[in-house]
């Protein structure tokens, strides 16, 4: 029989399929984050990036444009009649340009250098790209305490179950001792019925406890994406943060939205700045760029143009010192909405320290009330089978024990529920 109950054992530590799972809070945290839908946003946002960034790049490479055209004109350039004469009289003929002019050509440009601009845009698609990043990181976090609430509130009804579920073993217990006493006429069937009523009422709140728990098992494996069924929560330890500095992911977006108001002031300082760049024009059609050849001829001939140009708009020196302006508010807006998190988080943490202590405190009398329960219970049970009180001084005995360890359980969910409540304040 001993071998046969070592090996039993031996089987269930090393069979995973004769053992429920088991899974920490900290596990139902980072699977209801990997299987939340915003997750998918993150690719995108940075391919949206790459794509921007790209286009931004492109600026670099030369502009080529094509053309062609056909235009007619009154008039057009030609020599004076006493010249026109002069050179016929030598045999020259020169019927000036044709009316009817055509040509089809080809025009490029190159920025040799545009004043910062191209590397000021990068840095504010960056910029801009880290801040809707870090919303997301924010707007992700949230289900943390989501995900934590479900997992405590789970804990919650379980213990209420197997809590209750010791009551009415008790009750039932007392019941088989207080029907043989009916038996023997030691006992009344009134004190019989009593503790028969107690026990249903109690295992109809198991009822409800474990409807309570199966619902909130099902919203958090909808936040996890998996099945809980053979699933065992695992309660967390009482550790405490190992600071009281926080580390918020809104800390982080306060920081990237202060860096893009940087990159937005250093783009508009850009466009004070004057812009060098190279320029190419060709074309095949007439007239030429010789027009004394043109003006002998109709032949169509191919031309060319080519330079470095320096281009400076002025206009933005007008803007420049609202700009400015416009950016250092933003900038206090920012700090200001900082601050006003900090000091929202440092009362929250406060309270929330209070709570804990508050709880401690409360908690170091629990095990004393029970253990009183327990003993007034014991004395109850004894004077029940001698007949010294009945069944409804027993029950009040039985209940008080049972509330006095709910409580100490309700206390020790309680206090981790807050000491998680205070991480997730800090987000440690």
């Amino acid at each position: 029989m001993y071998k046969a109950i070592i090996t039993f054992l031996m089987l269930w530590m090393f069979s995973p399929g004769l053992r429920a799972e088991v899974i920490t809070i900290e596990q139902c945290v980072e699977k209801a984050v990997e299987n939340y839908p915003l997750v998918k946003k993150y690719d995108l946002l940075a391919s949206t990036c790459d794509i921007a960034l790209s286009d931004i790049n492109k600026g670099w490479l030369p502009r080529i444009n094509t053309s062609a055209q056909a235009t007619v004109q009154n008039v057009v350039p030609s020599f004076p009649d006493a010249l026109s004469g002069m050179l016929s009289q030598m045999g020259q003929s020169f019927e000036g340009l044709g009316k009817f002019q055509y040509k089809i050509g080809i025009d490029m440009s190159q920025n040799i250098w545009d004043g910062g601009v191209s590397s000021a845009r990068r840095r504010v698609q960056k910029a801009e790209t880290q801040v809707r990043q870090e919303a997301m990181d924010v707007e992700l976090y949230q289900v943390r305490q989501r995900v934590e609430n479900l997992f405590f509130a789970i804990l919650l009804s379980e213990e209420q179950i197997k809590l209750n579920q010791n009551t009415v073993s008790l009750l039932r217990s007392n019941l088989d001792k207080l029907q043989s006493m009916l038996q023997n006429g030691t006992a009344m069937q009134s004190d019989v019925d009593m503790l028969e009523a107690q026990a249903l009422v109690i295992e109809q709140n198991i009822v409800m406890a474990q409807s309570s728990a199966d619902g909130y098992r099902k919203v958090l494996e909808i936040f996890i994406g998996a099945s809980l069924n053979d699933c065992e929560l695992e309660k967390p330890y009482m550790s405490m943060p190992e600071s009281s500095d926080s580390n918020r992911p809104e800390l982080n977006l306060f920081e990237e939205k202060l860096r893009l108001v940087e990159a937005g002031q250093r783009l508009s300082d850009t466009s004070i700045m004057p812009k060098i760049g190279f320029f190419a024009q060709a074309y095949y059609g007439y007239p030429g760029y010789d027009y004394f050849k043109s003006m002998m001829n109709r032949d169509l001939s191919f031309n060319i143009l080519a330079g470095i140009k320096v281009s400076w708009n002025i206009d933005s020196f007008y803007t420049r010192k609202n700009n400015s302006l416009r950016n250092a508010i933003e900038m206090q807006n920012i700090h200001a909405d900082k601050d006003v998190f900090l000091f929202n988080s440092d009362i929250q943490s406060a309270s929330v320290m209070e709570s804990i202590n508050g709880l401690r405190k409360i908690m170091s009398k629990d095990k004393e009330i029970i253990s009183l329960r327990e003993k007034v219970r014991k004395s109850a049970e004894s004077q029940l089978e001698n007949g010294v009180i009945d069944a409804t001084a027993f029950l009040t005995k039985v209940n008080d024990e049972n509330q006095a360890v709910l409580t100490a359980s309700f206390h020790e969910i309680e206090l981790l529920q807050e000491i998680y409540n205070l991480k997730y304040i800090l987000n440690q």
